[in-house]
């Protein structure tokens, strides 16, 4: 069986070689073990659970192939987050949650759950524009409060989707699903892909 930091690897490329900052340090933190709870705080309720359950079956649903819920993703996207996440990033997962908790996402029908979650994709995208801004004056007391003020954690959809990519493609169900695994490959060659057929993990 692939290894996860194996697994991680072949995610990263599927993801284009782009994990955030906070979600590749994180990984580090559980492959040392040295995770330790950056927050004892961090609890989630079995509203939210259900909640974050629906979300990351949204963006893994099951077809042929095991959803999110069947490789126990959102177990994994809630340890990660109690355990391997800094404070910063577990507030803005939590204003997340209570944003689509405030919106009655559960109880909407699955069109305007769909339309609830690429409205966030959008808004998504303008607040890691803002995440992404680099403060560098140092100068008064004002300089420093705008400076706190922008010390945001990495915004909930984002934390979402990673984490949810995260747990699936490290699980054994997605791994099964999604790669062909072979112990020994034979000899390095050029090998070109049959319509439907899995990518190779070695």
């Amino acid at each position: 069986m692939m290894n996860r930091r194996n697994a991680i690897t072949q995610l990263s490329l599927l993801l284009g070689g782009t994990l955030s900052l906070p979600t590749v340090q994180a990984m580090s933190r559980l492959e040392k073990r040295d995770a330790t709870p950056e927050n004892s705080r961090f609890l989630l309720t079995n509203e939210q659970r259900s909640l974050l359950s629906e979300v990351a079956e949204h963006i893994i649903p099951k077809t042929d192939t095991p959803g999110a819920i069947e490789a126990g993703v959102p177990a994994f996207v809630e340890m990660m987050l109690r355990d391997c996440y800094k404070e910063a990033e577990q507030q803005s997962f939590m204003e997340g949650v209570a944003q689509l908790q405030q919106q009655n996402f559960l109880s909407k029908g699955e069109a305007e759950k769909v339309e609830m979650l690429k409205k966030l994709e959008a808004d998504t995208k303008e607040q890691m524009k803002a995440y992404q801004v680099k403060q560098t004056k140092m100068g008064d007391n004002e300089d420093k409060e705008v400076i706190k003020s922008q010390l945001k954690g990495l915004p909930f959809w984002r934390l979402m989707k990673e984490l949810t990519l995260l747990g699936y493609f490290t699980s054994e169900q997605g791994l099964n699903a999604n790669f062909e695994y072979v112990p020994v490959p034979g000899k390095f060659e050029l090998i070109k892909l049959k319509p439907g057929q899995k990518l190779y993990a070695y």
